[in-house]
């Protein structure tokens, strides 16, 4: 059976889409899901070219990764110089990584008209930088940049810059249609000539500035590629990249190549929804196979036909993507969706129960106000168990009020003013009112400092609890300040995380109920334990 390793790109090439910008922390959690996923080479960034990228590959030594590899990237040396004096190739040696994926030009014009050297010298660069990395024991990708553009500008130069690579002992040559533009035509008929003057692993990595990276990708590997490189969701700068997505089912479900396990293409629609969140992106909801349209139907006829039978209008069965079948119009398809997932979480309701319907409801109240559960997991765990009737809320907000303050200093201080933010949090707990104020640096974080220094006297545990993440979303822009926000905070106890949600026209409230719910439901775990 034909073998094919992915390599994701999410982390570098996908943050270059216009709008994008990872934390560390982001960076770190996405690898971890990927590795989840089965993704065989993750590449984090490019070490030495931005502090976040150093912190990052950093901390990621302290990462216990079971199926995947951490990659990091660079180009060849400068011209004309040494490459035991490029600063980019000893980052990429000190990075603490097996694998590097090393780009380099294939393409004349570009050696001329970008790097402005000689095509002898380029030759030279590609040699020397990855004898230098295979020196230091580290595996090298070759990314061939600009290949198929280059190809057909000079096909002579584009695949001699191939054999110094395969010479100098890369692992992989990756053939990248850099600006998006080839045809899947062209792609077989170049990697064929390709394979005729060396033996060594041919990669694939195309944009989709034509709309066919997918169709170009899955072209390399039906005419041999054995490494698919792409991102999530298709993220990438431009148009965008290919999309593993797309890509990854389709290798396993429509041409038999087990990239992955069946186990891991069911995590295959959470890991995409996570990736956009965390991009603070909304999922394209029509985005095949992971998209929350993209086994929904509407039209009376398909309806009618899927109940009748499940593939009369769905290629896949959506569960084997972790997606899932919505009928639009069928109110019982919404309440059995609903019971599902509260089973899920281990409380059973039955399908046409007075409960059922009136979670159901709560659910369509709640997102009509700009909530949304499919990455705030702990909140729609929370919004389950407030549903059974011997629910105790371990506490129960009074009131609150955040003050923020612009204070002036003395002149001759370094900072003239600075601002100031204190919030004071009424509590209850078992019957007691609990009366605190905290300052911080925002708004959020004296909200955080109160409601904490509140209950810490109650669950002292408690201060296991951070706060990692926050990010927040403007629904609908077109009124201005006056948008209802979304907010999504994600936390950590150091061992595991959860994410929750709030949502308002008042960026506070909708801030204290995700940090409400996330203190909530993680003392709701340590009761269940």
């Amino acid at each position: 059976m034909k073998s094919v390793k992915l390599y994701d790109t999410t982390l570098r090439d996908g943050a270059q889409r216009e709008g994008i910008s990872f934390s560390v922390v982001d960076k770190l959690n996405i690898t971890r899901r990927l590795d989840e996923l089965g993704i065989h080479f993750i590449e984090g960034g490019w070490p030495g070219s931005n502090p976040k990228d150093d912190e990052f590959f950093n901390k990621a030594r302290q990462l216990k990764l079971v199926n995947s590899k951490l990659v990091a990237f660079g180009s060849t040396r400068r011209a004309n110089k040494k490459a035991e004096a490029d600063g980019n190739l000893q980052a990429l040696a000190n990075a603490g990584v097996e694998v590097v994926t090393l780009v380099g030009k294939c393409s004349d014009l570009h050696v001329k008209q970008v790097l402005e050297t000689t095509l002898d010298e380029n030759l030279s660069m590609v040699s020397d930088s990855i004898n230098y990395l295979k020196e230091k024991g580290i595996s090298v990708f070759f990314d061939a940049e600009h290949f198929f553009d280059g190809y057909k500008s000079n096909p002579q130069y584009a695949l001699q810059v191939l054999k110094v690579v395969d010479e100098a002992g890369a692992g992989c040559l990756v053939l990248c249609d850099t600006n998006g533009g080839a045809l899947p035509a062209e792609i077989t008929d170049i990697i064929t000539a390709v394979r005729q003057i060396t033996d060594v692993p041919i990669g694939i990595h195309a944009h989709n500035d034509g709309e066919l990276a997918i169709a170009n990708t899955l072209a390399a590997v039906n005419i041999g590629a054995s490494q698919v490189q792409g991102t999530i969701n298709g993220y990438g700068e431009r148009c965008g990249n290919a999309s593993l997505c797309s890509i990854i089912p389709a290798l396993k479900l429509k041409m038999g190549i087990d990239c992955i396990t069946d186990e891991q293409l069911t995590k295959l629609t959470e890991v995409a929804h996570y990736v956009s969140e965390a991009a603070n992106l909304v999922t394209d909801a029509f985005l095949p196979y992971i998209g929350a349209s993209a086994f929904s139907h509407k039209g009376g006829l398909h309806v009618s036909g899927l109940r009748k039978w499940s593939g009369s209008y769905q290629h896949i069965d959506p569960e084997l993507v972790g997606n899932k079948q919505r009928m639009l119009i069928s109110e019982l398809s919404g309440r059995a969706s609903i019971v599902q997932r509260a089973r899920e979480l281990g409380v059973d309701l039955p399908t046409k129960s007075k409960e059922a319907q009136e979670l159901l409801d709560r659910v369509k109240m709640m997102e009509s106000r700009g909530f949304q559960y499919e990455n705030a997991e702990a909140s729609f765990d929370l919004l389950v168990q407030r549903a059974k009737a011997d629910y105790e809320k371990p506490f129960e907000l009074v009131d609150f009020m955040v003050i923020v303050e612009k204070r002036r200093r003395p002149p001759a201080m370094k900072n003239a003013e600075e601002m100031m933010s204190e919030a004071i949090v009424k509590v209850r707990v078992d019957n007691e009112v609990v009366h605190t104020a905290a300052e911080g640096n925002g708004p959020v974080n004296a909200l955080d400092k109160a409601l904490r220094k509140a209950l810490l006297r109650f669950y002292p545990s408690l201060s296991a609890v951070k706060l990692i993440d926050y990010k927040v979303r403007i629904l609908e822009g077109s009124t201005g300040t006056e948008s209802q926000v979304r907010v999504i905070i994600e936390s950590s106890d150091g061992i595991e995380q959860w994410r929750t949600v709030g949502s308002s026209a008042n960026i506070i409230e909708a801030s204290w109920l995700a940090l409400a719910d996330s203190l909530e439901h993680w003392l709701l775990k340590q009761k269940a334990k």
